[in-house]
C-alpha cells in the first residue's frame, strides 16, 4: 500500500500548479492533504476511485485537512475529541480493518513563539489521542508536524535554534512520541541521508539553494516495523512550499 501526504499550502492555488497531474502521478492509496485553506463548498474536487473526506478550520482560509482514500474506510472521525483543539481542521482519522490512518497538521509555534505554549498542550492531547487508538489498532500518522527533529533535519540548525520548528521544547516533544513507541519512517530507512527536505521559504530562493527542513513526516506503529517497506521524499514535485512525501507498507 502507497500513503502519501502533501502539505498543499492553499489547495486551490495547488490546483492551478499541477495538482491534479502530481496526485494523477503518484497513484497513492490513501493521499492526505494539509493546509487547505478551504471552507465548505468553496471547491469541487472530482478525483475518480477516491472516497474523499475533509476537515475544515472554522476560521476561512486557514489551517484544514483532507483524506483520499480508495478503500473506504471502516469509520472516519474529525479532531481528536477535545473541545479546545478541534476548531481549526487539523485532524482526520480513518479506521481500517488493521489499523488507523491519521493526517495531522500540527499548530505552528509562530514567530516569536507566540504559541508555543498551546503548541505543547496540543502535541500532549494529541499523542495521548493516538495513545488511545493503539490500545485497539496500529496507527500511521502523516503530515506536516512543525518540526525539525534533528539537526540534520534543516539546512541552518544553528541559526534556528530558538525560531519555531526547531526549539528544544518541540523537538522534546518528537521524540517523547518516538519513545512511546513510533518510528519516523523516513529515518528508519535513512538514518544519516542529509540535505534532503520537504519544505523551504518562499524567500530567499531557498528552494533553489535547498536551504529546507524536514518537518513533514509518517509516523509509524513499532507494531508495523515488519511491514514497512520504503520511504520517499518528493523534492521535484512543485506546487507548494512543501512537496510530497511517500510511505509504502505491505
Amino acid at each position: 500500500m502507497k500513503f502519501i501526504s502533501w502539505n498543499v499550502n492553499g489547495l486551490r492555488a495547488c490546483i492551478g500548479k499541477g495538482f491534479e497531474d502530481s496526485f494523477a502521478k503518484l497513484d497513492a492509496d490513501i493521499f492526505c492533504l494539509q493546509e487547505t485553506k478551504l471552507s465548505e463548498g468553496q471547491l469541487e474536487l472530482d478525483l475518480p476511485g477516491y472516497h474523499m473526506y475533509w476537515n475544515y478550520a472554522e476560521k476561512k482560509g486557514y489551517s484544514g485537512t483532507a483524506l483520499f482514500s480508495k478503500k473506504e474506510p471502516l469509520s472516519v472521525s474529525y479532531g481528536i475529541g477535545v473541545e479546545e483543539h478541534d476548531h481549526e481542521g487539523r485532524v482526520i482519522t480513518a479506521e481500517y480493518d488493521d489499523l488507523y490512518f491519521i493526517t495531522v497538521y500540527v499548530p505552528n509555534s509562530q514567530r516569536e513563539l507566540t504559541r508555543l505554549s498551546y503548541r505543547m498542550e496540543w502535541e500532549d492531547a494529541f499523542l495521548s489521542y493516538v495513545r488511545e487508538l493503539e490500545k485497539k489498532k496500529p496507527v500511521i500518522w502523516c503530515g506536516d508536524l512543525n518540526v525539525a527533529h534533528k539537526e540534520i533535519d534543516l539546512k541552518n540548525p544553528s541559526s534556528n535554534h530558538h525560531n519555531a520548528g526547531f526549539t528544544d521544547e518541540e523537538r522534546e516533544k518528537f521524540s517523547a512520541a518516538l519513545d512511546a513507541g513510533y518510528i519516523d519512517t523516513f529515518r528508519y530507512f535513512y538514518p544519516d541521508r542529509e540535505e534532503i527536505y520537504s519544505w523551504w521559504s518562499y524567500m530567499f530562493h531557498a528552494r533553489e539553494k535547498n536551504a529546507g527542513w524536514r518537518i513533514d513526516y509518517f509516523i509509524a506503529s513499532e507494531k508495523l516495523k515488519d511491514r514497512l517497506v520504503s520511504a520517499d521524499i518528493h523534492t521535484d514535485i512543485q506546487g507548494s512550499d512543501h512537496c510530497p512525501v511517500e510511505l509504502v507498507i505491505k
